[in-house]
């Protein structure tokens, strides 16, 4: 028997998932690592230490499937989050610096008069975020560039998988440095010239599906993609207008633009959504919000009002609305559509009968209006209409927030019935590679769709009242 392995390198777990040729998973396994905080706003992650788990998950989950024999390898990782490290010694020369880390917030702030230029180029927004700046930032401390390698987790994985024999990237990872020019499929000297960025540190720049490598073993590397391209692969949101939304431990609402990179008007990013081996590439819509899961993490180590993430639901769903507050969970800036490096965290409208609950129940509605303020511009912008939302990630599960998520976009919120789908995406790209996959549209189950049931009027007053929270969250910290 046949199978793809997928590796799922996320911001605070490395996975390994082996998927057969209906694209059912077989296996898994995952290892979370640690995560750094050197200075408020700081993020950072070891990379030998991702490099571990994900090697020792992968040949943890290929042990439990001995009579499967691997076809292909998909990678899959967080973006932005940036590496570099020694060719020669294959040594990272700093922790990386992880896509939530706002300590190039300033460096942003004095290239301004170049935003434009990047928008224009990359698709991009001018913002900490993204990994040019990290780069930036680790190449004035560090000497002897002629030495260091950059890439983003994939290009780190690739790397070692290949035992240094391969430096490269594929076009959605490249797509998220502010170094890429979208339209041409290529790094630009302007860019690389305007973040003093050498081109020798570059990787090469690769499509989504093809065979870039064998491990030692034999196995061929065949598909990479960044964590939300992977996903929207994964839930077949092949046609203009189809959009998913991930629940991780930040959230990122896509859609599929088709050949056309979309300029946003209003904070949206254009993207790289996937580049099939010699074919044009396709393009989507991103909105990015830096915070969803990760609020609900908060509720459970920061203010332990509940035990479990999953206690969450019960919890919310105590209360029959959110007494009028409002949690605005900046914890580390506002993504999408404000791009407000500064701002931080708040929580409006409490009373002496607030409880737990209520600020339970906020902190959900925090994460589905997020997603809404999305939905919306993500209309505005392309000419066209979103008529349901595919979703997927640890926090799909939670029934209540998918239901407040319909009531609150209202449009139809599908759940599909395999969750894993940022695997499965990379999964996806991989067999496509090697001719182990074919018909994919045909292997997309949903496993629960969620109508809305919420009156206009009282949709409007919620989102009345989350935009007044939001205006009080922006900016405090200049």
């Amino acid at each position: 028997m046949n199978a793809v392995l997928a590796l799922d390198q996320g911001t605070t777990s490395s996975r390994a998932i082996v998927f057969d040729a209906n694209g059912q998973p077989l296996a898994s396994a995952q290892r979370e690592f640690r995560q750094f905080y050197p200075q408020p706003g700081w993020v950072e992650h070891d990379a030998a230490e991702i490099w571990a788990t994900q090697s020792a998950v992968m040949a943890e989950v290929i042990a439990k499937v001995p009579r499967v024999e691997i076809a292909a390898i998909g990678i899959t990782n967080q973006r932005e989050t940036t590496v570099l490290w020694d060719r020669e010694t294959g040594v990272p020369v700093a922790n990386a610096i992880v896509w939530q880390d706002r300590r190039t917030a300033s460096m942003c702030d004095a290239l301004r008069a170049h935003e434009r230029l990047i928008r224009e180029r990359t698709g991009l927004v001018l913002d900490p975020y993204f990994s040019g700046t990290k780069l930036r930032w680790l190449l004035e401390r560090v000497a002897n560039h002629e030495r260091l390698a950059f890439g983003t987790i994939d290009s780190w994985l690739v790397w070692n998988l290949t035992r240094g024999a391969r430096h490269i990237t594929d076009v959605t990872n490249a797509s998220r440095t502010m170094l890429f020019d979208i339209h041409r499929a290529q790094w630009d000297d302007a860019l690389l010239e305007l973040f003093s960025v050498p081109r020798s540190v570059l990787p090469e720049v690769k499509s989504s599906s093809e065979i870039y490598a064998t491990t030692s073993e034999g196995v061929p590397i065949a598909g990479i993609a960044g964590d939300q391209q992977a996903s929207l692969f994964g839930q077949r949101c092949t046609r203009a207008g189809m959009a998913k939304n991930t629940y991780g431990t930040g959230s990122f609402v896509v859609m599929n633009t088709g050949e056309r990179a979309v300029t946003s008007e209003h904070g949206l990013l254009a993207t790289i959504a996937w580049k099939l081996g010699e074919a044009a590439p396709r393009y989507a819509l991103e909105g990015s919000i830096f915070v969803t899961g990760a609020a609900v993490q908060w509720l459970r180590d920061g203010l332990g009002i509940i035990r479990r993430a999953p206690d969450v639901e019960g919890l919310a769903a105590s209360v029959p609305d959110s007494g009028g507050v409002v949690v605005v969970p900046a914890f580390t800036g506002l993504g999408t559509p404000h791009w407000d490096a500064y701002a931080r965290g708040t929580i409006c409208g409490i009373t002496r009968g607030t409880t737990a609950a209520h600020i339970a129940r906020a902190t959900l509605e925090s994460i589905a209006l997020q997603t809404v303020d999305v939905l919306e511009i993500m209309q505005r912008d392309s000419g066209i209409a979103i008529e349901e939302l595919r979703v997927d990630g640890g926090a799909s599960t939670n029934d209540l927030l998918m239901q407040l998520q319909a009531d609150l976009a209202g449009i139809p919120v599908v759940r599909t019935r395999v969750p894993e789908t940022t695997a499965l995406g990379a999964a996806y790209l991989a067999g496509l590679a090697v001719g182990f996959y074919r018909d994919l549209d045909a292997q997309w189950q949903p496993d629960r769709a969620f109508t809305p049931r919420m009156s206009a009027t009282e949709r409007a007053s919620i989102r009345e009242r989350w935009q007044r929270g939001v205006e009080r969250a922006k900016g405090w910290d200049l």
